[in-house]
């Protein structure tokens, strides 16, 4: 793997420091109004266990939109019941589903934001309990509510329920379902698709050797592990035609041994292009665990750099970034073309606003009601 343990790190903003991130950004037919984007956030909230959004979801992703953020991508959204994390998860395989969430698509374009939504299949780690709300943990039995998952291979995540392994009319059936999902989801209103490559996920586990095992046109080689990911992006492509920007977000390394590599990413970040994915959100891990992640503020930024060099695409970085100064220094530096944040909209839902303020930008998108609190630096 390429030497990317350097991260980008944070700056202060100074009088010489150019400001490039509330400069807007065309993806296709599409202008985002700045490069401050909401990084999916599971919230498992959705207490009807039907997948339906509710108005939390409108209100955690609403808050963000009034304050000012440029592109809101949803949580992991899943194209099948079977592709859930857990139960409590949103999912977009019924019009029921495209119903609210085009509610919520209506108040966030309300307040300017540009909406994505996360399409997702969990895989192997389908079937979990959910990360908050209770102290178990690992694959939900079935007399507990819990589904069979499916992946690439037999072979369990640590610690979860081994999965079955998709055969050929499986793998054409999550093709299908990740169509479908693409066509509710621009029927609900949706301005962006991005399809779930990352985190150890079912995309991801087809990419990666540690979890994909197969011996046919799906594993063993990069193009053939590979090729799931690609008849996905070239599929949906298909369905949702050229005005709509489709993302792909990936975990650029496994960090470890024989695992998954920035290097291979790059690589299929250049095929997804040429099978018309449009931009790369690149985090990192998840697809095994007893790893050691370099954890520091932007320490993703340089598995972003790599695969926009390596690759000639745009892409975002995301990773513990939680200042203005640092988000601006990254996006302005040509590290990144825009930059997602997820705890730090999670603890101040109007950071751009603050960012902007911080960064001497003047906006012209603050809500109506919030003028009396504009900061004295605007």
């Amino acid at each position: 793997m390429s030497d990317i343990s350097t991260a980008l790190a944070p700056a202060t903003a100074d009088s010489t420091t150019t400001v490039a991130l509330f400069d807007p950004i065309s993806l296709r037919e599409v202008v985002i109004r700045n490069r401050l984007w909401v990084a999916p956030m599971c919230q498992y909230a959705v207490s009807e266990q039907n997948g339906v959004p509710t108005d939390w979801h409108l209100v955690h992703l609403g808050s963000m939109a009034a304050g000012g953020a440029g592109l809101i991508v949803t949580e992991a959204t899943a194209v099948s019941p079977e592709g859930r994390i857990s139960d409590l998860d949103t999912g977009i395989w019924n019009d029921t589903q495209a119903s609210a969430w085009a509610r919520i698509v209506d108040y966030l374009h309300g307040h300017g934001a540009t909406v994505g939504i996360q399409l997702a299949h969990a895989g192997r780690k389908a079937s979990t309990w959910p990360a908050w709300g209770t102290s178990l943990h690992g694959s939900v039995p079935a007399d507990r509510g819990g589904w069979p998952t499916l992946g690439p291979s037999a072979i369990a995540f640590p610690g979860y329920t081994a999965p079955v392994a998709l055969d050929r009319a499986g793998i054409d059936t999550v093709v299908a379902d990740f169509v479908a999902a693409a066509r509710r989801a621009i029927g609900a209103g949706f301005d962006v698709l991005e399809l779930h490559a990352a985190h150890g996920y079912l995309l991801h586990q087809f990419l990666s050797p540690l979890s994909n095992q197969r011996t046919d046109e799906f594993g063993g080689s990069l193009e053939n592990r590979a090729r799931l990911l690609l008849r996905v992006v070239e599929a949906v492509r298909a369905e949702v035609g050229e005005g709509v920007p489709l993302l792909v977000r990936f975990s650029a390394t496994d960090y470890a041994v024989d695992g998954w590599t920035v290097d291979e990413t790059a690589v299929v970040a250049g095929w997804a292009a040429q099978a018309g994915a449009d931009f790369f959100d690149v985090s990192s891990g998840g697809n095994v665990t007893g790893v050691q992640i370099p954890l520091s503020p932007g320490y993703q930024v340089p598995l972003a750099r790599h695969v926009k060099d390596t690759a000639a695409v745009p892409v975002n970085a995301v990773g513990l970034i939680t200042t203005a100064a640092h988000a601006n220094e990254i996006v302005a530096s040509g590290a990144a073309d825009a930059v997602m944040l997820g705890r730090e909209f999670l603890r101040d839902p109007h950071f751009a606003l603050r960012a902007a303020a911080e960064l001497g930008v003047q906006l012209d998108y603050w809500p109506g009601p919030y003028l009396r609190a504009t900061w004295p630096e605007a």
